[in-house]
């Protein structure tokens, strides 16, 4: 294997909560009398910060969305990731066969990604080894966060392959140098980049891929 890292995004990646997310703003895009369903969510939010989806959602809402929005959505995420959320079907197999250093580099807040991959039983992989755009204030497409990890970690961007599943952190990931393996379990289009990723379905297909790599 070429590389001596791997970075891991955590929704949809490590943890299968992008169906929980979606559920949950239709329920409350419904709340405020938005007609959105699973497939929209998917299509404009997947990858996305909060911020920024909170910031559509107001559009559509004209400037109807309230103030505790994103307290009301952590409250209802947090308590259905902990009836419902699993991990990525084959990642603990993943994991358990990595010889080199990995870790998380997620969009999301540090207290949910520790829960989430609490929940999930993965926690004890990643302790001291995940990082989160809100401790550096910068999000996804912008390749910060990536740019971060691989630092901390003590590699540079070329000895480094991040594992993404949204257009927004394939992008990201790309801008930083880093060569990309994208898990399109959903069969979600992505457009760019493509020729200078690699596309798997199934995590068995990343194990094999990073051996060969």
């Amino acid at each position: 294997m070429k590389y001596k890292c791997i970075i891991f995004d955590c929704d949809g990646v490590l943890v299968d909560s992008e169906f929980i997310t979606a559920k949950v703003l239709v329920a409350m895009g419904k709340d405020l009398g938005l007609h959105i369903d699973l497939d929209f969510v998917v299509q404009e939010f997947l990858g996305k910060s909060l911020n920024d989806i909170m910031q559509y959602l107001d559009v559509l809402a004209e400037g109807r969305l309230p103030s505790d929005f994103e307290s009301e959505y952590r409250k209802r995420t947090f308590e259905a990731f902990k009836n419902e959320l699993k991990p990525i079907d084959g990642i603990h197999s993943v994991i358990e066969n990595l010889k080199i250093p990995f870790c998380v580099a997620s969009s999301g807040p540090l207290e949910k990604i520790r829960a989430n991959l609490t929940t999930t039983g993965l926690i004890d992989k990643f302790e001291e080894r995940m990082f989160s755009c809100y401790e550096i204030q910068s999000w996804k497409p912008n390749p910060d966060i990536f740019l971060h990890a691989a630092k901390t970690m003590g590699y540079k961007p070329d000895e480094c392959a991040v594992v993404e599943d949204s257009a927004v952190g394939i992008e990201a990931a790309l801008a930083g140098g880093f060569d990309v393996f994208i898990y399109s379990k959903n069969g979600h289009d992505y457009p760019i980049g493509l020729q200078e990723a690699f596309v798997f379905q199934d995590m068995s297909e990343l194990r094999i891929l990073l051996s060969q790599s």
